[in-house]
C-alpha cells in the first residue's frame, strides 16, 4: 500500500474562509491524512460528499443555506457508514446529542487544541467516538433533566425574540393562558429564575439557535 493511499482523506465543512483555511492546513501538513476537498455550507458538503467519498468529514453545525445538522442527516441517509465529526463554537449539550442522534461520530470545539482534533479525526477513522471533555460534562450534567416539547421550544424561540406572552398567544394560535402554562414549565424543566434566564440557558445549552 502506498503512502498516499495509506491517508486518512477529510473533508472540511465551514463558512468561515479562515477558519476552514485553518483546519485545512493544520490537518495537510499531518503526514497520516490528506485534505480532498472543502465545502463552505451543508448543501456544498453533500454534493463534495458524494464526489470524493472522505473517509472522515470535519462539519461546522452554524451554517448559511443548509445547517450542519441537515447535512449530516442527508449524508448519512445516503452514506450510512460516513464518519462525521462535528466542529462547532457551541458546546450546548442539546445541540450535542442532536447531532449525535444524526449520526456524528465525534463532537468537538473549535477551540479544541490541535492534538485533540488530531486525535479525533484518527479515532474516529478507527472506528471509535469521541466527544470534548466539556461537552461530555455537560451531556451527563442534563442527562436526566425533563427535556422540552417541541411546543415549549417554538415559545422559548419566541420568548428569546422579546415577544409577550400576549404577541406568542397570537404567533401560535394560542390561549394567553396556554402560553402563561408552557413559560412556568419551561422555567421550571430549565430551572430559570425568569424569562431572560430562560432565553440565555436555551441559547447555551443549544436549544434553540442564536438569532
Amino acid at each position: 500500500m502506498s503512502n498516499d493511499s495509506a491517508r486518512i482523506r477529510v473533508l472540511c465543512v465551514d463558512d468561515h474562509p479562515v477558519v476552514l483555511q485553518g483546519i485545512s492546513g493544520l490537518v495537510s501538513i499531518q503526514a497520516d491524512m490528506e485534505v480532498v476537498a472543502e465545502a463552505t455550507h451543508g448543501r456544498d458538503a453533500i454534493e463534495k460528499f458524494r464526489k470524493h467519498r472522505p473517509d472522515i468529514t470535519l462539519m461546522d453545525l452554524q451554517m448559511p443555506e443548509m445547517g450542519g445538522l441537515d447535512a449530516i442527516g442527508a449524508i448519512r441517509g445516503e452514506f450510512p457508514q460516513a464518519r462525521i465529526i462535528v466542529l462547532t463554537t457551541y458546546a450546548g449539550d442539546v445541540q450535542a446529542l442532536r447531532a449525535i442522534q444524526a449520526g456524528a461520530r465525534g463532537y468537538l470545539l473549535k477551540n479544541a487544541l490541535h492534538k485533540e482534533l488530531l486525535d479525533a479525526i484518527r479515532a474516529v477513522h478507527a472506528g471509535r467516538k469521541t466527544v470534548s471533555t466539556e461537552v461530555s460534562f455537560d451531556l451527563a450534567e442534563h442527562a436526566t433533566d425533563d427535556t422540552l416539547t417541541p411546543a415549549e421550544i417554538r415559545v422559548l424561540s419566541l420568548i428569546s425574540a422579546g415577544n409577550a406572552n400576549k404577541e406568542i398567544a397570537a404567533e401560535l394560535t394560542l390561549s394567553e393562558e396556554t402560553v402563561k402554562k408552557q413559560v412556568r414549565s419551561i422555567l421550571s424543566k430549565l430551572g430559570a429564575k425568569d424569562r431572560t434566564h430562560a432565553a440565555m440557558i436555551g441559547f447555551r445549552r443549544g436549544i434553540i439557535g442564536m438569532p
